[in-house]
């Protein structure tokens, strides 16, 4: 199991809505929607790990999230991040055996600064070696090539969200 990042677009005439209501957006079932089986489905159901909303729609970065959220940090003294760490940003909230989910809302205006940081860490990797290598890493397990394809399917989904004027809603849990 483990903790997961998924988040759901949204036209931008339903910005007010999601700001207010952020739970309407994200699927019933986001694991289901990121591997391809029915929603709410249990035992020998296999899945065919074949996203089943369209990639313009949803992404899914399966347990990248702290990864990404480390690549994002500028790693200065000071509180600011870059740009992009606002799509990463949260964490969940741990409340004895189960755990509170993280939900924030990406208006169609903060989509596009978003976009164009990812697209500059991505043609800059300095920044991700350096960012996996560093203490803001300390913890982090998963190795380079699985957080670049979850880092360039990011970039993809939010170029097109940009281009198309749209935002979304992401779920860290």
């Amino acid at each position: 199991m483990g903790i997961r990042y998924y988040a759901y677009a949204f036209d931008p005439d339903m910005y007010e809505e999601a700001k207010a209501n952020p739970e309407r957006f994200i699927g019933s079932d986001p694991l289901a929607d990121a591997w391809g089986f029915e929603p709410g489905a249990t035992g020998a159901i296999q899945p065919s790990f074949q996203q089943a909303l369209p990639k313009e729609d949803f992404l899914y970065l399966d347990k990248a999230w702290q990864e990404l959220q480390a690549i994002t940090r500028n790693g200065c003294d000071n509180d600011e991040y870059r740009p992009a760490h606002r799509m990463f940003e949260g964490y969940t909230d741990w409340r004895g055996f189960w755990f509170k989910s993280w939900l924030r809302t990406i208006s169609p205006e903060e989509v596009v600064p978003i976009a164009e940081d990812l697209r500059q860490v991505l043609d800059n990797q300095s920044v991700v070696r350096v960012a996996s290598m560093s203490d803001l890493a300390e913890g982090l397990d998963q190795g380079d090539d699985y957080v670049m394809q979850y880092l360039r399917e990011a970039e993809v989904f939010v170029r097109g969200l940009a281009s198309e004027g749209r935002g979304f809603v992401y779920k860290i849990g």
